[in-house]
């Protein structure tokens, strides 16, 4: 039988896309009874079998770089057989549960809510504002019941027509300010990423999605001082807390600048137990590559034995 060729692919890519990573003639029969008997997942359950499957997609992206396809078949087929991409947002849909307070965006619109009750300027408060949500998982989470937006969902493997199955990486670049957004939310999405220099690249387009010139009312917002403003257009960056708490390379000082660079201000953060909820305003554009090359290696910030190896690097 002769052999399909193979279509090169970008590296940023293959490492982006949950779903690319498996194979279709893998033990599909042992996933689909896995799938059959996990209707529901315990917490427990469901933070052990995404630790997994991050630590898999992890192996996998090595061996990938490494172009041993023995491995990276090996690695594939372990996958498969633990539920493969289905099984992995089952477990993800069931931690953002209401019940199990796993919806991230909830903090997102308190913190929208909180400004908003303080702007006189019903111009901007009463305009539901574009926002663009990266990894989707529901069309029913706190940010498409508040009102507040007009929701765009993107996700790798999508599971609900509401949802649209697109590569962030993928998508077009925005020419005009009306295909842009107010806001793009990265809830637990960038620690999926498997390779630094992958992650420093999705936040850097951020910055092409997000809104240049001025909302309706902007203006004397500003000039009365407003919090509203303060928050737009911007970034909801959500990770697990040991991504910047725990981190050989990478901690809240280093993030910030790292952030800087793209030209994003911390506006509001909140620390969980375990996770890390931050907005980013953009307020500034990109800083030069000679000034983003000080990114550009690996430098220990938090040495210790029991540091995990999290890194955000600029190409």
């Amino acid at each position: 039988m002769t052999r399909a060729k193979k279509k090169t692919k970008k590296p940023g890519s293959i490492l982006l896309s949950r779903h690319r990573g498996l194979r279709a003639d893998g033990p599909s029969v042992v996933a689909s009874r896995a799938l059959s008997n996990t209707s529901s997942l315990s917490s427990k359950v469901g933070r052990t079998l995404i630790r997994n499957h991050h630590t898999l997609q992890k192996r996998l992206s090595q061996a990938l770089s490494k172009n041993d396809t023995e491995s990276a078949n090996s690695i594939r087929a372990e996958i498969e057989a633990n539920g493969g991409i289905e099984r992995y947002q089952q477990a993800s849909v069931c931690g953002q549960d209401s019940q199990r307070g796993g919806d991230s965006s909830k903090v997102l619109i308190d913190w929208l809510r909180e400004a908003i009750r303080s702007s006189p300027n019903k111009k901007i408060t009463n305009k539901r504002l574009p926002l663009l949500e990266v990894g989707a998982l529901s069309p029913d989470n706190a940010c498409s019941r508040s009102n507040l937006f007009d929701v765009t969902r993107i996700d790798l493997n999508s599971r609900n027509p509401s949802i649209e199955t697109q590569d962030f990486m993928d998508r077009p670049i925005p020419t005009t300010d009306g295909e842009r957004f107010e806001i793009i939310s990265l809830s637990l999405v960038l620690n999926y990423v498997s390779l630094p220099a992958a992650r420093g690249e999705m936040l850097e387009r951020t910055t092409e999605f997000l809104r240049h010139t001025s909302l309706e009312g902007e203006e004397e917002e500003q000039q009365q001082g407003s919090r509203v403003t303060e928050l737009f257009p911007s970034l909801f960056l959500v990770l697990p807390a040991p991504c910047v708490t725990n981190s050989r390379y990478l901690d809240e000082k280093r993030l910030e600048e790292m952030m800087g660079n793209l030209g994003y201000r911390l506006a509001r953060r909140k620390h969980s137990a375990k996770l890390i909820y931050q907005l980013w305003q953009h307020v500034g554009k990109i800083q030069s590559s000679g000034r983003q090359r000080e990114f550009s290696k690996k430098e220990e910030v938090n040495p210790g034995r029991t540091r995990n190896n999290f890194a955000i690097l600029f190409r």
